[in-house]
């Protein structure tokens, strides 16, 4: 009961510790976290939990991105020239609520995700992979409950098969995503989650699953499984009954705290082991050299990141008047490429790299990590030119974008520094420009911006990519293609981009594939779709007293955390 009282209290954001417990990882944030159901976990909040809860069949080997190991898998075997995977699966593994993970558990969950799958999910990759499209069947009417079944089947051996219409390389990355994780498929139904039977199936197509009872009350085979959880904080303890290696920490806090200075606070008393550092700038005047943190630099950064404008904007309280009139925007302000192309020529790229990234940064020139395959130096890039910017914003709508001003509303992710400084940049220079400009601002809690960004409601938000699996195709289709992942949130579609993508899709000739990238990477310099924030060397902080973490270990792949590790992984001395 005293060790319980004593994580209760940490739980209070705010609460005054000399310093966090030696069993007991305290994590604050600034991003709340919209789920903890594998299913629909598709933002790094949630997926830096939802690893460390679940499982998957396999998993990055060491600081590997591209190498990989079993994990809930024993070992698998591929068949069928490239098109069927059939997995052995560990024995003994005992979900959090006592049951034993079988077949049927990986099975069943697999089939959810295919049955579930919809846009706002991290399930469309691997239902191109399994169905041939990425589509549920609400959207394809050729998907049915047959097509579902089969394509996912354990055999009498008690195996688990999967048998894919085409062949696809990266289906075992894909299956490394932590929303591939292993559920418990008991328990799951039992708490009104789908039956996993043919009978129901059609009532659960594309449902949305944020918010599940599973998301409430999970059960995974991970090292770690959830003790309590508010608007606040998270509390997870570990998994007495863990089938690997037992943690070491015992218990993990996260809490959210919207301030960066009370985080920075917390972090320098050692009352929290890792924190939402607020990026390079941040740590390095604030953090760096304090006693008791460790800064780490020189990481992999495989994220991509850019200022979204979206030509069809569907919540017309964002635009104000609606018109052309200096007190608003029309919902396709940004279809005209003149106005795309001024707002990149105003952004201050080398400005951005030297407050926020503190001159450790790169100005891509594709949404596309420039140490994946595919990625072209050669493109163009856009810089800071007033009067490049003046000279487009004065073409746009036929003059009259130059003549009558505009107001626009922007939101970025409440407590992000970096975000908020890129569009502090871009206001500031687009507003320099012409005083009838102007650019509104505002901080926005990320699942809500997550919400209408995908609806279409923001006119212009600034948000990253992470990798789902380590191949170009899932960051190019992601940003590029008008049925890629982000389209919502831009709406801006080439033809000829669409057509480079899906032959792309369709090879494994990686210099047939370089060159179409190369080809999306121009047109897309043409067509400026999107402002490129520039890519910072990542560096992470953390308390002297965490062992586990070091650039040997780190991983950009394997956790969405601060450390490049799981928690399983980590101890305090």
């Amino acid at each position: 009961m005293k060790k319980f009282a004593l994580l209760s209290s940490l739980l209070l954001v705010g609460s005054a510790f000399a310093a966090a417990p030696r069993d007991t990882l305290v994590v604050q944030q600034a991003a709340d976290v919209p789920t903890l159901d594998p299913t629909a976990t598709y933002d790094t909040a949630s997926g830096a939990i939802v690893e460390n809860i679940y499982e998957t069949l396999v998993t990055y080997k060491g600081a590997s991105i591209r190498e990989l190991e079993p994990l809930l898998a024993t070992k698998w075997a591929i068949s069928n020239g490239g098109r069927t995977y059939t997995f052995d699966l560990r024995k003994n593994v005992k979900f959090h609520s006592g049951n034993t993970m079988t077949c049927r558990d990986a099975e069943y969950s697999i089939e959810r995700n295919l049955v579930t799958n919809s846009a706002e999910s991290g399930n469309w990759f691997i239902a191109e992979s399994l169905l041939g499209t990425g589509a549920n069947a609400k959207d394809d009417k050729t998907i049915t409950w047959a097509r579902i079944d089969r394509a996912v089947e354990c055999n009498n051996a008690g195996q688990l098969v999967f048998t894919l219409p085409k062949v696809d390389p990266a289906f075992l990355a894909k299956m490394a995503y932590p929303g591939q994780s292993i559920v418990d498929s008991k328990h799951a139904i039992a708490q009104g989650e789908w039956k996993g039977t043919s009978a129901d199936w059609a009532n659960w197509v594309g449902k949305d699953l944020q918010g599940s009872n599973l998301s409430k009350q999970p059960s995974g085979t991970g090292a770690y499984k959830l003790v309590r959880r508010d608007a606040n904080a998270i509390l997870l303890q570990a998994h007495d009954a863990y089938w690997g290696k037992k943690p070491a920490i015992r218990n993990v806090v996260i809490q959210k705290v919207p301030e960066l200075a009370a985080r920075q606070q917390a972090f320098l008393r050692g009352d929290a082991d890792l924190i939402e550092t607020g990026g390079r700038a941040n740590i390095e005047a604030q953090l760096k050299g304090k006693p008791g943190v460790v800064v780490l630099d020189n990481l992999p950064n495989t994220t991509a990141t850019a200022v979204f404008m979206n030509e069809n904007i569907k919540d017309p309280a964002r635009l104000g008047s609606g018109k052309l009139d200096g007190r608003g925007i029309p919902a396709n302000f940004f279809s005209d490429v003149n106005v795309r192309r001024g707002m990149a020529y105003a952004f201050n790229y080398a400005q951005y790299i030297k407050d926020v990234q503190n001159g450790k940064g790169k100005q891509r020139t594709m949404l596309l990590p420039d140490t994946f395959p595919g990625y072209d130096a050669e493109v163009k890039t856009y810089t800071y030119n007033p009067k490049q910017a003046e000279a487009y914003f004065k073409r746009a709508w036929g003059g009259n974008v130059w003549k009558n001003g505009f107001t626009l509303n922007v939101a970025y992710r409440a407590g992000s520094v970096p975000a908020q400084t890129a569009m502090e940049i871009l206001k500031r220079n687009v507003e320099a420009l012409n005083p009838k400009f102007r650019v509104n601002i505002q901080a926005k809690e990320w699942s809500a911006m997550l919400n209408d960004s995908k609806a279409g409601k923001e006119p212009m938000i600034i948000i990253g990519w992470a990798p789902d699996y380590a191949d170009a195709d899932n960051f190019m289709y992601t940003f590029y293609s008008s049925n890629g992942y982000y389209f919502p949130r831009n709406n801006w579609k080439d033809a000829s981009v669409d057509k480079w993508l899906e032959q792309a899709r369709a090879t494994t000739n990686q210099a047939t594939r370089d060159r179409l990238y190369s080809l999306v990477g121009q047109r897309a310099y043409e067509q400026a779709p999107f402002v490129l924030v520039p890519a910072g060397v990542f560096v992470t902080a953390h308390r002297d007293n965490l062992v586990g973490v070091s650039a040997r270990t780190f991983n950009p792949m394997t956790s969405f955390d601060y450390t490049g590790t799981l928690w399983k992984d980590l101890s305090k001395k």
